[in-house]
C-alpha cells in the first residue's frame, strides 16, 4: 500500500489497495500492519498513559485499582474506542479486495487469448517453416545425387585416361620388346649386335626383366604354333625365327645369370650384403631364385670344407680305431649340434638381410644340414647290427647299438627342435629328422628283443661257469661226506631278476623315446615285456628243477641203501651209517628247494611289481593289451609253479620217509605198553618220539619261513595228513 494513502474512517473516504502491492515478496503481516498502524497507536498510547496514572508504593510494587473504580472508568469511556473504525476498514478493504480479484481474472482472460493467438500464430509458422525444411532436404538430395553421378563420370573418365595411359605405356612396351625380340632373332649365336641395355652392367636388372619377358613370349608362342600344327609357310619361318631368338635368350640369360652368381660370390666374400641382396633381388627372376639360393647354400664352408667334416667326426666319434661310449658320443653330439645350430643362426641373420624369399632359402640350408652334415655323422655312429649274426656281447653286443641309436636319436631331436626355433621356413624339420632314422626303426623293436636274449644268454653262461668253478673247488669234499648234494648246485637269486628287470627297464625307456603313437608303443612294450616274463620264467624254473634234482638224488640214496633183515651186524652197521648221510643229504636238499621257492616267490612279485608300476600304464591306452599281457604272465609263471608243486611234492615224501626211518631205527617193542597190563603209563616220549619232533622242528622251520599264505597251508595239511596215514 502507498504511503500517502490513507485509513477509511466511518465517514472518511475508502482505502483503495494496489494490485502492486501482491506482487514480489508478499507478506500478509506488513499488508495488515499498514492498514492498521493509523488506528492501533491511539490505543496504544491511551493504555500507557493509564498505567502511568497509577499509584506507585514506596516500595516499588503497583496498585491496583479496586472494583468499583474500574467500574467508574468504564462508564467515562470505551474499552476499544478504534474497533468501529477497524470494522469499516476491514469491510472496505475486502470490497477492494473483491474488485481486485475481478480485475485480475479480467487480465488473467485477456492474457489467455492473447496467448492462444500467438500460439496459433506460432504453429501456423512452424508448419510453413516445416515445409521449407522439406524443401531443402529435397533439394541436398537432388544436388547430392548429382555430385555423385558427377564422381563417377569423373571416375570413369579417370579409369578411361588410366586405361589410356596403360594401353599407351603397354604399346611402347611392347614396340621396345618387339624391337629387343627382333635383335635376339638376328643370327643363332650372336650376341654382338645386342642393345647397350644388355651390355650395360648398370642396367642389369632391367636387362634380365626384359629377357624374361622375351623369352616367356616366344615360348609360349612355339607352343602355341606347335599346338596348332599350322601348315603355312609363313607361321613356319616366324616358328623357326622365334626358336632362334629363344636359344639366344637362353644362352644370353645363362650368361647374365653367371656373371651375377659370379658377383654374388665375390660380394660374399668381402660381406658386402647391400651388393649381395641385390645380385638376389636379380637372380630371383631366373628360376624364382633357386639357382642363386642353392648356390649361396652350397658354398657355405660347413658343406665344403674337409676340415669342418674330420673335426666332426674327432670330436663326436673319437681317434680312429677307437670305439666310443654312447656318454661320449652324447657329450660330443651336444657341442657339436649346438656350434651347427649357432651357425645356421648366425647363417640365418646374412640370409634375413640378402635373400627376398628368406623363408626358401632357410629351409634348403637346414635340408642340407640334416642331410648331409647330420646324415655323415649317423653312418658312422649307427652300424646296424645283423640279427643273425650279432655282434660279441664283449664288443657292446645288440645292447651297444640300441644305446648308441638312443642317445643319437635324441640329440638329432634336440637339434632339430633348435633349427626350427631358429627357422627353417616351410621345411617339416621333424619329419625329416625322423626319416634320417626310418631305417633304424623299422627293425627296432626285433633288435630290442634279441639284445635282451643275447644278454640273458651271457649271464646264464656266467651264472655256469661260476657254478662250474665252485664244483671244481668243493665239489669232491663234499660228496664224500654225503653233507650237500646241492652244494654245487646253483641256486635262483633275487639279484639275478632284478638285473632282468633293470634290462627291461632300460629297454622300455627306449621304447618310449622311438614310439610317439599310442598303439606301437604299446605293442612294442607288451614284446619287450614278454622276453622279461619269458626270462624270469626259464631262469626261476630251472632253478626250482635243479633244487629238485637234490630231492632226486637223496631220494635215490635212500633206496640204495634200503636192506632186508637176514644181514650181517657189520653191514647193517654200515647200512646206518649210509642211510644216515642220505637223511643229512634229504634234509640239505629240502632246505635248498624251500630256499629256492622263496625267492621264486621274491622274483614273481619283483616283476608283478614292475607291471604296474611300469607296463600297466603304457598299455592301458590300447583295449586288450592290458589283458593279453597279463595271460601271458599267468602263462609264463604256471611253469615255475608246475615245478614248484612237483618239488614241494617231493619235500613231503622225504619227510615222510625220514619219519619213517627214524621211527623204524629207534622204537622198540618195549616203549608200547597196552593198558590191559595194569601198568602205570609212562607218559614220558620216548627216544623214537624224541628224534622224530626234532627232525620235524628243524626240517619244517624253513617251509614255516619260505611259504606264505595258502600255499604254506595247503602244503602243511597234505604233511600232516601222510603222517596221519598208516
Amino acid at each position: 500500500m502507498k504511503e500517502d494513502r490513507k485509513v477509511a474512517t466511518g465517514n472518511g473516504p475508502p482505502l483503495i489497495l494496489d494490485i502492486e502491492d501482491f506482487k514480489g515478496d508478499f507478506s500478509f503481516d506488513a499488508l495488515f500492519g499498514n492498514l492498521v498502524n493509523e488506528l492501533l497507536p491511539s490505543y496504544q498510547n491511551d493504555d500507557a498513559d493509564a498505567a502511568e496514572g497509577n499509584d506507585v508504593l514506596a516500595n516499588g510494587n503497583l496498585r491496583i485499582p479496586s472494583d468499583a473504580t474500574k467500574a467508574a472508568q468504564g462508564l467515562a469511556m470505551p474499552l476499544f474506542p478504534e474497533v468501529d473504525a477497524l470494522l469499516v476498514l476491514f469491510k472496505d478493504s475486502c470490497k477492494e479486495l473483491i474488485d481486485l480479484r475481478q480485475q485480475v481474472d479480467e487480465r488473467l482472460n485477456s492474457l489467455k487469448k492473447e496467448v492462444s493467438a500467438q500460439d496459433a500464430k506460432h504453429r501456423k509458422t512452424l508448419a510453413e517453416l516445416e515445409k521449407g525444411v522439406d524443401g531443402l532436404f529435397d533439394s541436398f538430395a537432388r544436388l547430392d545425387s548429382r555430385i555423385s553421378s558427377v564422381g563417377q563420370t569423373a571416375a570413369k573418365i579417370g579409369d578411361h585416361l588410366q586405361s589410356a595411359d596403360a594401353q599407351r605405356e603397354t604399346a611402347v612396351q611392347t614396340v621396345d620388346l618387339i624391337k629387343y625380340l627382333m635383335e635376339f632373332n638376328s643370327t643363332p649365336g650372336d650376341l654382338m649386335e645386342l642393345s647397350p641395355l644388355f651390355s650395360d652392367d648398370s642396367r642389369v636388372a632391367e636387362a634380365a626383366s626384359i629377357a624374361q619377358k622375351l623369352r616367356s613370349f616366344a615360348e609360349e608362342d612355339i607352343g602355341r604354333k606347335g599346338i596348332g600344327a599350322q601348315p603355312a609357310t609363313g607361321n613356319a619361318t616366324a616358328s623357326r625365327g622365334l626358336e632362334v631368338a629363344v636359344a639366344n635368350l637362353q644362352e644370353y640369360c645363362n650368361e647374365l645369370e653367371n656373371r651375377l652368381l659370379q658377383r654374388f660370390d665375390a660380394s660374399s666374400q668381402r660381406r658386402e650384403l647391400s651388393t649381395m641382396a641385390e645380385c638376389a633381388k636379380i637372380l630371383s627372376q631366373f628360376n624364382r631364385g633357386s639357382s642363386a639360393m642353392q648356390h649361396y647354400v652350397a658354398t657355405r664352408p660347413m658343406f665344403i670344407d674337409v676340415e669342418i667334416m674330420n673335426a666332426d667326426n674327432r670330436l663326436v666319434v673319437g681317434e680312429q680305431g677307437s670305439r666310443a661310449s654312447p656318454s661320449d658320443v652324447a657329450r660330443g653330439l651336444s657341442s657339436l649340434y649346438k656350434e651347427i645350430a649357432d651357425t645356421v643362426r648366425k647363417e640365418s641373420a646374412t640370409i634375413m638381410a640378402v635373400f627376398p624369399s628368406p623363408n626358401e632359402v632357410m629351409a634348403i640350408l637346414v635340408q642340407r644340414v640334416l642331410e648331409q652334415r647330420v646324415t655323415a655323422l649317423l653312418d658312422k655312429l649307427l652300424e646296424k647290427p645283423s640279427l643273425m649274426n650279432p655282434p660279441p656281447i664283449e664288443e657292446g653286443g645288440i645292447l651297444g647299438y640300441l644305446r648308441m641309436l638312443a642317445v643319437v636319436y635324441e640329440k638329432t631331436q634336440e637339434l632339430a627342435r633348435d633349427l626350427r626355433a631358429v627357422g627353417c621356413g616351410d621345411l617339416d624339420v621333424e619329419g625329416l629328422t625322423e626319416s634320417l632314422f626310418s631305417v633304424h626303426k623299422e627293425e627296432y623293436p626285433e633288435h630290442e628283443q634279441a639284445s635282451l636274449r643275447q644278454l640273458f644268454q651271457a649271464k646264464m653262461e656266467e651264472l655256469r661257469a661260476e657254478s662250474l668253478s665252485d664244483l671244481s673247488g668243493t665239489g669232491s669234499i663234499g660228496r664224500s661226506k654225503g653233507a650237500s648234494i646241492t652244494s654245487s648246485q646253483q641256486q635262483i637269486s633275487v639279484t639275478v631278476v632284478t638285473e632282468f628287470v633293470r634290462w627291461n627297464e632300460e629297454a622300455i625307456s627306449r621304447c618310449n623315446i622311438f614310439s610317439f603313437q599310442p598303439a606301437i608303443l604299446a605293442s612294442n612294450v607288451r614284446a619287450v615285456f614278454t622276453c622279461l616274463l619269458d626270462q624270469v620264467s626259464r631262469y626261476i624254473t630251472e632253478g626250482l628243477e635243479r633244487a629238485r634234482e637234490g630231492l632226486t638224488e637223496a631220494a635215490a640214496l635212500r633206496e640204495r641203501f634200503v636192506l632186508g633183515t637176514n644181514i650181517s651186524r657189520r653191514v647193517a652197521a654200515a647200512a646206518a651209517s649210509a642211510a644216515e648221510a642220505a637223511a643229512a643229504a634229504g634234509e640239505s636238499s629240502f632246505k635248498s628247494f624251500m630256499v629256492a621257492v622263496q625267492r621264486c616267490a621274491s622274483s614273481v612279485a619283483l616283476v608283478q611289481q614292475y607291471f604296474a608300476n611300469s607296463i600297466s600304464r603304457l598299455l592301458l591306452p590300447v583295449d586288450g593289451a592290458h589283458a593279453a599281457s597279463c595271460e601271458e604272465m599267468a602263462a609264463a609263471m604256471s611253469k615255475a609253479e608246475a615245478a614248484a608243486y612237483k618239488g614241494l611234492q617231493q619235500c613231503i615224501d622225504t619227510v615222510i620217509a625220514e619219519v619213517e626211518r627214524l621211527l623204524s631205527a629207534e622204537q622198540k617193542v618195549t616203549d608200547y605198553r597196552s593198558p590191559d597190563d595194569g601198568i602205570v603209563p609212562d607218559h614220558r616220549p620216548t627216544t623214537a618220539c624224541t628224534r622224530v619232533v626234532t627232525y620235524l622242528s628243524r626240517v619244517l622251520e624253513p617251509a614255516f619261513t619260505s611259504l606264505e599264505g595258502l600255499n604254506k597251508q595247503a602244503f602243511l595239511t597234505e604233511l600232516v595228513q601222510k603222517l596221519r596215514t598208516p
